[in-house]
C-alpha cells in the first residue's frame, strides 16, 4: 500500500513542478530546490531506493517526458520531506555541449544510470 502513495504523491509532484515552471524561471526553481528544507524527523520506513522507483514508475505514466531536471527537483522534494539529506547536482559538458541534473545522497548517483561526475562538470549543488 506505501508503494501505492508513494507513487502518487510522485505523480502529484510532477505535476506541480510543471505549475511551478509556468510562472517560474529557472533562478527561482534553483532557489526553491537549495532552500527546500530537510525535514528533522524520525526517516520514515521508505528507503530512499523505494521513493526512487515510485518515481520513476510515475514518470512511466506521466502525460509528458520529464526531463532531468523536473526527476531531480521532484525527487529531492521527496527525500528531504522524509528527512534524507539528498543534494541535486547540476552539470555540464563542453563538447557537445549538454546540461545535466542528478540527485545525490552520502556520494551515491541516486537517479541516473551515467557516471555523472565522470562525465559532467559540476556547476552546483543545491
Amino acid at each position: 500500500m506505501r508503494s501505492i502513495a508513494l507513487f502518487a504523491e510522485a505523480y502529484c509532484r510532477l505535476v506541480a513542478h510543471d505549475l511551478f515552471m509556468r510562472s517560474h524561471d529557472f533562478a527561482e526553481l534553483h532557489a526553491h530546490v537549495k532552500n527546500y528544507p530537510v525535514r528533522r524527523t524520525a526517516r520514515e520506513v521508505n528507503s530512499a531506493r523505494d521513493i526512487c522507483l515510485a518515481l520513476e514508475r510515475a514518470c512511466c505514466f506521466y502525460p509528458k517526458h520529464a526531463l532531468c531536471l523536473q526527476r531531480s527537483a521532484v525527487l529531492i522534494k521527496m527525500l528531504r520531506h522524509r528527512g534524507f539529506p539528498a543534494r541535486m547536482i547540476i552539470g555540464a559538458q563542453k563538447l557537445p555541449f549538454k546540461a545535466h541534473a542528478w540527485v545525490e545522497l552520502n556520494g551515491e548517483i541516486l537517479n541516473d544510470r551515467l557516471a555523472s561526475r565522470e562525465k559532467f562538470l559540476v556547476l552546483e549543488v543545491c
